[in-house]
């Protein structure tokens, strides 16, 4: 037992460092390692992943409401409908065979990959930036913040806009054990004309809410592998804050391109883990 505690925890630390030095992504990383180095099935490590991905997640939403840059109007509704759909992909994680489970992660994990990767590629001052269209991007943007209260101005087109991105958040955290940052933050970017910094503090809001439904899903339904999950999230937050004094002094776009190639090979085992095993 305290071979596996001690595991578990180093695990834990791994993706808590990665996701204090890379912003973002490193928690989608739990799931991989605990199928290779503990061997559990997808559906056995997601909500181990879920604890982890909420406990850190809670951190820095707590950061942004004292900062107060949540929009918590918005957090609430998009966990609200996350929250409902977390349980469904809950059911289909535990009903689907692991193998085609392995594949749909390694596909999402790859396309999290390559997405961090153009993103840190684009990020690095190689040229001029040109003039955005201002005008033309707003007007596409059902969700616009009050110049006055810095709230949202809600509407009907709004409302819809952050309940889907909600639902798709919610399915994909019970069904793989994913924070559902990766849909979030991009949805928020096109939904919204809010600033990153308040897209980022909302989605980990939202992400808290979300993983925190899914672990008590999967704690009533007695489905929750204590043992490996408590230390794995312990180790998680001690390493993210831990990694957080020393982020600052280290390139963020390399750090991102290095991530995204390490997942991308992850991924590549992934596939090549449910090959050999058919």
């Amino acid at each position: 037992m305290e071979n596996i505690v001690a595991i578990s925890a180093a695990l834990g630390a791994v993706v808590g460092l990665i996701l204090a030095l890379t912003g973002a992504g490193g928690a989608i990383l739990a799931v991989p390692l605990l199928l290779f180095v503990l061997h559990l099935s997808v559906a056995a490590a997601a909500p181990i992943a879920l604890l982890a991905v909420g406990l850190s997640a809670a951190v820095g939403a707590l950061l942004g409401l004292r900062a107060g840059i949540v929009r918590y109007r918005a957090a609430l509704l998009m966990a609200v409908s996350g929250t409902v759909f977390s349980p469904i992909g809950l059911w289909f994680a535990h009903r689907l065979p692991n193998g085609p489970l392995t594949l749909l992660f390694a596909a999402v994990l790859a396309f999290v990959a390559w997405r961090m990767f153009t993103q840190a590629a684009a990020n690095q001052p190689q040229q001029p930036a040109a003039t955005p269209p201002a005008a033309a991007g707003l007007a596409a943007q059902p969700c616009q913040l009050d110049n006055r209260s810095g709230r949202f101005v809600w509407t009907a087109s709004c409302t819809r806009a952050l309940a889907l991105s909600g639902v798709g958040a919610g399915f994909l955290s019970g069904l793989l054990g994913v924070g559902g940052g990766f849909v979030i933050v991009p949805a928020l970017k096109r939904a919204t004309n809010a600033p990153l910094h308040t897209i980022v503090a909302t989605s980990l809001a939202v992400i808290t809410l979300v993983s925190a439904s899914g672990v008590v899903s999967t704690a009533m339904a007695g489905r929750m592998n204590w043992q490996v999950g408590v230390p794995f999230a312990a180790g998680a937050m001690l390493a993210m804050l831990g990694g957080r004094l020393v982020a600052s002094r280290l390139s963020g776009a390399r750090l991102q391109q290095g991530f995204a190639v390490v997942a991308g090979l992850i991924a590549i085992g992934m596939l090549a883990k449910v090959a050999m095993a058919a």
